[in-house]
């Protein structure tokens, strides 16, 4: 007889302690790919520079060991090990509940990363074993755990004392489980990204990394004295820069703000935003006000100074922002974000307080630095160009029949339209052109002539690209579009004449 299908009080599950972590660990750390494996690190990371905001830490330790494990060490204050008014040791409470930490209470540090107060427990949650040391009081405190569960046995709750010590800190060390990772070999060069990432943030921190899993130790120390400004000429390192990165500082409502930025001779924009040093891969609020005030203050300018005309629309958000690289750096008291993993921040006034720090200190910058006005502005100017040109050739094309003749009627076209049996031969001249046409298969092969020696693509702009009567014979002999810059308007499927 089938097992009757039922749905009551006993349908219910309850996931004591750190089980609900193990069974649903993406909710906690991303994924259970490398990229999850890596965020173990980074939230103990992340505690540590929790540490150095609250002015206790100036050196963190990272090692990946020969066994596959890390060990994270700093000299902050460590973590409390007195008894708990829940009858245990702090740091247990710490490392084996969700929800419990020292970032809810303001007096313990007024801005944090590890705000949810669960990474710790997560990291022990999901690690073959985690063993901890923690230096305070004058003493060296121990504890360890195997997949979440403390295997020490406590005297009076308090953790057994290994050694006495005059230095302070906190050294974890733990070894990802393989029932939860796909993958537990940790990649050196991601870790190595975020923690020169976080050096440049913090510019009196020092970070110390060593890989010892081959035959040679790699030893890199990460201490970045310039700060966000060493962030942006690391980033533009290999482009031509137009002028000096830009610093602004400020702050409001409360909430610190940081922002670099410079301008390259590049066609695109790299914004990244940082919010109590956590990067904020999907933007946020503080983005959005960053991009908006700049955007503003920009356009006023420009009308200020001439570039644009009382007839002249404004400049888009993206026309001004064509060649940037910025650094969106703040410290929130109380930051909201979306998900563990902290990939975007919410806060509404984050958006006020970097709209209203940027906004001022543009206006002081620029009223002293011209030239570097005009610099990012002619960018903009640019960029509308293009941006014009573009639209202009895009609207043509879509007016034009798609597999038109060029100017002088010179396309001599295949009669299939089936791309898997035609193809084109481009030919230089008319000659050449003629020669083609007699020797082809009118069924399937298309001949196009063209005058002469083309544009150099490569090196122009795509205005002039576009304005090139030869090449915009060939984009209508194609049929499938073009892209440049503003997005992809190239399909390769609406062609009837070439085969990839």
């Amino acid at each position: 007889m089938a097992k009757k299908n039922t749905y009551d009080a006993g349908s219910i599950s309850v996931l004591e302690g750190l089980e609900a972590v193990r069974k649903r660990p993406g909710m906690y750390i991303g994924s259970v790919s490398r990229k999850g494996l890596n965020h173990l690190i980074y939230e103990i990371v992340d505690n540590a520079v929790d540490e150095h905001l609250a002015g206790y830490c100036s050196l963190i330790h990272v090692v990946l060991e020969k066994d596959g494990s890390c060990t994270v060490t700093d000299n902050g204050r460590g973590i409390p090990v007195d008894m708990h008014e829940k009858g245990v040791s702090a740091e247990r409470l710490v490392f084996t509940t969700l929800h419990a930490g020292g970032k809810f209470d303001n007096s313990a540090y007024k801005t944090s990363g590890g705000l949810h107060g669960v990474g710790s427990s997560v990291v022990n949650a999901l690690s073959t074993y985690l063993d901890i040391r923690i230096s305070r009081d004058g003493y060296i405190h121990h504890d360890h755990y195997e997949r979440g569960i403390p295997t020490l046995e406590l005297e009076e709750g308090l953790l057994p004392k290994l050694g006495k010590t005059r230095q302070t800190g906190t050294s974890i060390n733990f070894l990802p489980d393989p029932e939860i990772f796909e993958k537990t070999r940790f990649s050196a060069t991601e870790v190595k990204s975020r923690l020169h990432e976080t050096a440049y943030l913090n510019p009196d921190l020092t970070i110390h990394f060593e890989d010892r899993r081959g035959t040679e130790t790699e030893d890199i120390t990460y201490h970045e004295p310039d700060g966000i400004i060493g962030f942006i000429k690391d980033l533009n390192h290999s482009a031509e820069v137009l002028h000096d990165p830009v610093y602004l500082k400020g702050e409001a409502d409360g909430i610190q703000v940081e922002v670099a930025f410079q301008f390259t001779n590049e066609f695109r924009e790299n914004v990244l935003g940082f919010c109590n040093n956590i990067y904020n891969a999907e933007g946020g609020t503080h983005l959005t006000g960053f991009k908006t005030t700049f955007t503003t203050v920009m356009n006023t300018y420009a009308r200020e100074i001439g570039v644009l005309k009382d007839k002249d629309p404004n400049f888009t958000g993206a026309d001004i922002r064509n060649g940037m690289t910025a650094v969106v750096s703040i410290k929130h008291p109380e930051p909201r974000f979306e998900g563990q993993t902290k990939t975007k921040l919410d806060n509404q006034d984050a958006s006020r307080a970097t709209g209203k720090v940027v906004g001022e200190q543009m206006v002081l910058y620029f009223d002293r630095n011209l030239e570097t006005l005009k610099t990012i502005l002619s960018c903009a100017e640019k960029a509308a160009k293009i941006r014009k040109t573009e639209e202009r050739a895009k609207t043509n094309l879509l007016t034009k029949q798609k597999y038109s003749f060029d100017s002088n009627g010179k396309l001599a076209n295949c009669e299939k339209k089936d791309p898997s049996q035609c193809e084109i031969f481009i030919v230089e001249g008319d000659s050449a052109g003629g020669s083609a046409k007699t020797a082809r298969n009118r069924n399937y092969q298309a001949i196009l002539p063209i005058r002469g020696k083309i544009l150099n693509v490569e090196k122009a702009t795509i205005d002039k690209v576009l304005a090139n009567a030869e090449i915009k014979t060939m984009i209508n002999a194609f049929g499938c579009g073009f892209s440049e810059g503003y997005g992809n308007d190239f399909d390769i499927t609406n062609s009837v004449m070439i085969k990839l």
